[in-house]
C-alpha cells in the first residue's frame, strides 16, 4: 500500500485534470458525444498519462530532487530508489494497453499527435535525451505535454482543421510555454547546483520571468481574432499575469521567492479550467 500511495504521489493527482480536460473537451466539441473512445481517453490522460511523465521524471530526477525543498509534496514526489524500477515498470503496465486501444482507434493524425505526445513525455525526463536540460527546447516540450492531449482529440474525433482551431491550439502552446518557464525559475538555485540546465538558469531568472509574461500575453492576443465565444479566453491569461508580475525585477538570489506565485498558479488553472468550461458550454450552444 505504501507503494501504490507513492506511485500516486508521483502522478500528482492535482494536476491530473490539466491533461484529461484537453482531451475530453476537444473530442467532445468535435464529436458532441459521449462514447467508449472519450471514456478510454479521458481516462488515459487522466492518470496513466500523468503517472508516466511525472513518475519518470521523479526517477532520474532523484538526485537532483534531494536537494530542492520543494519536493516531497504536491509538487513533486520524492521517490525513494528502492521504488524507481516500480515506477517504470507501473508507467509501461498502465499506459500500453491505453495506448494500443487509442492507436487502434484512431487514425494516421491521431496517431502521429499521440506518438508524438507519448515521445515527449519519455524525451522530457529520461536519458539520453534529457530534453528538460536543453534550454528553450525543455519550455517546448513541457508545453507538448499539455497541448498534444487536445491534439489527440481533435485529430481521432475528426475535427477540420481552420484557422480559429490553430490560432487556439497556438494560443495554448504559448500558454504552456510561459508556465513551464515561470515554473523553473524557482528552482534556478537547486537546479545550478546540481548541474542541470534549463531555459530559467541560462537565460537568468528576470528574463526569464518577463519572457513568461510575455508569453501569457502573446497567447492572449492570438485568440482574439477567433471571434465570439472563443475570443473570451483573451481573458484567461490577465490572472497569469497579475499573479507573475510583482518578480518582474526578480534576480537570481531571490528566484525561489516564485514559489509563492506558483503556488497560486496551481489554484488559477482550477479557475481558469472553470471558466475555460464555461466558455466551451458557449461553444457547445452556438
Amino acid at each position: 500500500m505504501n507503494a501504490v500511495r507513492a506511485l500516486l504521489l508521483a502522478s500528482r493527482p492535482i494536476s491530473w485534470i490539466n491533461t484529461a480536460f484537453p482531451f475530453g473537451a476537444a473530442y467532445l466539441l468535435t464529436t458532441r458525444e459521449i462514447d467508449l473512445v472519450f471514456v478510454v481517453g479521458v481516462l488515459y490522460f487522466l492518470v496513466p498519462y500523468n503517472l508516466a511523465m511525472y513518475g519518470i521524471n521523479d526517477v532520474f530526477d532523484y538526485a537532483s530532487d534531494l536537494a530542492n525543498p520543494r519536493k516531497g509534496g504536491i509538487e513533486g514526489a520524492l521517490l525513494p530508489p528502492r521504488l524507481h524500477r516500480t515506477t517504470l515498470w507501473a508507467a509501461a503496465a498502465t499506459n500500453v494497453p491505453f495506448l494500443v486501444f487509442l492507436f487502434a482507434a484512431g487514425n494516421p493524425a491521431s496517431a502521429a499527435w499521440l506518438a508524438l505526445s507519448v515521445f515527449a513525455v519519455v524525451a522530457y525526463s529520461a536519458p539520453p535525451m534529457r530534453f528538460k536540460e536543453r534550454p528553450v527546447l525543455d519550455s517546448i516540450t513541457s508545453s507538448t505535454h499539455f497541448v498534444s492531449p487536445a491534439l489527440v482529440g481533435l485529430a481521432i474525433g475528426g475535427a477540420s482543421v481552420s484557422t480559429d482551431l490553430v490560432l487556439l491550439m497556438l494560443a495554448f502552446f504559448l500558454w504552456g510555454m510561459a508556465a513551464h518557464a515561470f515554473g523553473a525559475v524557482q528552482d534556478i538555485v537547486p537546479d545550478r547546483e546540481a548541474g542541470i540546465g534549463s531555459i530559467a538558469t541560462v537565460l537568468g531568472a528576470r528574463v526569464t520571468v518577463r519572457l513568461s509574461i510575455i508569453l501569457w500575453a502573446a497567447a492572449g492576443a492570438a485568440v482574439l481574432p477567433t471571434g465570439w465565444p472563443a475570443a473570451l479566453a483573451a481573458a484567461l491569461v490577465v490572472p497569469y499575469i497579475v499573479n507573475s508580475a510583482p518578480w518582474w525585477n526578480v534576480t537570481d538570489d531571490t528566484a525561489a521567492s516564485t514559489n509563492r506565485a506558483w503556488r497560486r498558479f496551481i489554484a488559477l488553472n482550477y479557475g481558469a479550467g472553470f471558466l475555460a468550461t464555461l466558455i466551451l458550454i458557449l461553444a457547445w450552444l452556438g
